[in-house]
């Protein structure tokens, strides 16, 4: 048999004196992709982040042995100079949340850059035409243009695009990639498998993929682990593990999917659109290339010719792939663009945004925001109950501390965070949560000035399937009991299918298909939705 290119051995970290994975043993075959799932907070990140002994303050014991094919050496026993030797080397990672792992003060070429200068002792020049041809091969397009952009100038897709970019810059043995495709629409998920399984047959990569996305695993991995509450609780061929499950966690896994339970029929047919755009069009200044840049600025077109309407109680799916303008439009909706870039027709209950404190802060109040990266939209430095009762400062400034606390804990036990859960609930930090529950966080943030919209930007991308579908319902009971109006951006399929009534199609910032939900999912019509509905 093939001596394993990876073998962890009775495994285990902790922190404190709390265990987070607990004698972890697994094997992975050179060239094999694995894929190892598990709910928030089952222990799969940290698993990865121990193999590179990036966990600070943890007690990590057993064994990680790394065969490169010359030597066998253990990882946790390595000094930490031939260690850095072999991270991005040999062995290479994704992280799950590209905004928080880039630098943002560097160009997103220039991080790359600086990989290949280090590892591969390119010059700068070399070095930054290697990070061009690296971003052309993750799909980015103008790959030159983005070279010079910063991670804030991305979208969430194009910064993922750019993570797995700089972890391929050395071909490793072997990538740990942390949820690679979290950001990414469904169509360019397929294209990074792609990208993938070809690194690894040119280059013999094996790959060790931490998702809650099953159908990716489905697609992808040779072999699947399951890890519950930091254990092991199932391995074996991806066909047995998908047609025959053995472990009741692992069928829960596999049957979690979003359920369909909105309300069919407006309460009021009559009421007002919370929301309502016409001919909706939004444009960014960008830099004339030659003489032309020295006088004035040219126009790039983000979002153009979109209409659309938003009753009380309803939802809008707005689908596309990265980059299609979805999130512009959701910008423009919370009044979060210059006047000057958006054109058309936009309303918030009857009323344009003027960008004026006190014609504006009733609209603030009535539109509110869930991101879709929950660790970078929470402050490190605000404790849970600062960071939930913050609106009530700006929108309910006569309310005491005591009131404010009190709000804080009633919001954040209707989304499913309880003091007798979590003790000491108020006084955490937002990093010593789980991703689903900083999700709900923000979701009480959002919740607690009492709006009448809610724009949903990738709520649940980054969240498991088990805890994708709490989320979900919980969203619907929401509506059903506020009569809150969604305005949901997303590139999941079977989130639009649960949560959507109506649905608009974006491609390179225009509608090309919309209509109800269910009609357009189920008999789409134009040729790029049915492409998306194929990959998906």
């Amino acid at each position: 048999m093939t001596a394993p290119l990876l073998e962890l051995d009775n495994l285990s970290v902790a922190f404190g004196g709390h265990t987070v994975v607990d004698g972890v043993n697994l094997r992975l075959a050179p060239g094999e992709k694995l894929a190892l799932v598990g709910e928030s907070g089952s222990g799969k990140t940290v698993t990865a982040l121990a193999v590179l002994r990036l966990l600070h303050g943890a007690r990590v014991q057993g064994r990680a042995l790394f065969n490169n094919g010359q030597s066998t050496r253990d990882l946790l026993a390595l000094p930490e100079r031939q260690l850095r030797g072999l991270r991005g080397d040999e062995i290479a990672m994704i992280f799950q949340e590209p905004m928080t792992a880039l630098n943002p003060l560097m160009t997103v070429g220039r991080q790359i850059a600086e990989v290949l200068q280090l590892k591969r002792a390119l010059t700068p020049a070399q070095s930054a035409q290697g990070a061009i041809e690296l971003l052309a091969k993750t799909g980015i397009p103008e790959p030159a243009r983005r070279a010079t952009a910063y991670p804030h100038q991305l979208s969430g897709g194009q910064r993922q695009r750019a993570m797995i970019a700089m972890a391929l810059a050395c071909s490793p043995k072997l990538l740990l990639a942390d949820e690679p495709t979290t950001a990414l629409d469904v169509s360019l998920r397929g294209q990074i498998l792609d990208l993938l399984g070809e690194l690894q047959r040119d280059h013999g990569m094996a790959v060790l993929l931490i998702t809650h996305d099953l159908n990716l695993v489905r697609r992808f991995a040779d072999r699947v682990a399951v890890m519950q509450q930091g254990r092991l609780v199932e391995q074996g061929g991806t066909a047995q593990i998908f047609t025959t499950p053995q472990h009741p966690y692992t069928q829960r896994l596999i049957a979690s999917r979003p359920e369909r339970d909105v309300q069919q029929t407006p309460v009021n047919d009559s009421a007002a659109p919370l929301i309502a755009a016409d001919q909706l069009r939004v444009t960014y200044p960008v830099p004339l290339p030659g003489f032309r840049g020295w006088l004035r600025k040219g126009a790039f077109v983000a979002v153009q010719n979109v209409s659309f309407a938003i009753a009380p109680g309803r939802t809008l799916g707005v689908i596309g792939e990265s980059g299609s303008g979805k999130s512009t439009l959701a910008q423009a909706a919370l009044g979060l663009l210059p006047l000057s870039s958006v054109g058309g027709r936009l309303q918030v209950k009857g009323q344009a945004w003027r960008h004026r404190l006190a014609v504006d802060k009733p609209l603030r109040r009535a539109a509110q925001v869930v991101f879709q990266d929950p660790f970078s939209s929470l402050s490190p430095r605000m404790t849970i109950e600062e960071i939930v009762g913050e609106g009530l400062r700006v929108h309910a400034p006569d309310l005491t501390a005591a009131e404010r606390a009190r709000r804080a804990r009633d919001a954040l036990a209707e989304v499913g965070l309880a003091e007798a859960q979590f003790p000491g609930l108020l006084a955490r930090y937002a990093h010593e949560f789980s991703g689903g529950q900083r999700q709900r966080i923000a979701l009480a943030r959002a919740l607690i000035v009492e709006p009448d919209l809610l724009v949903l930007d990738e709520p649940t991308s980054a969240l498991d399937v088990t805890i994708q579908k709490q989320v979900l319902a919980l969203l619907q009971r929401l509506q059903k009991q506020r009569q809150l109006a969604y305005l949901l951006i997303t590139h999941d399929v079977d989130v639009v299918r649960a949560m959507a009534h109506d649905v608009l199609v974006l491609k390179d910032g225009e509608v090309v298909e919309s209509g109800a939900a269910l009609e357009v999912l189920d008999v789409p019509r134009h040729p790029y939705t049915q492409k998306l509905l194929a990959a998906a």
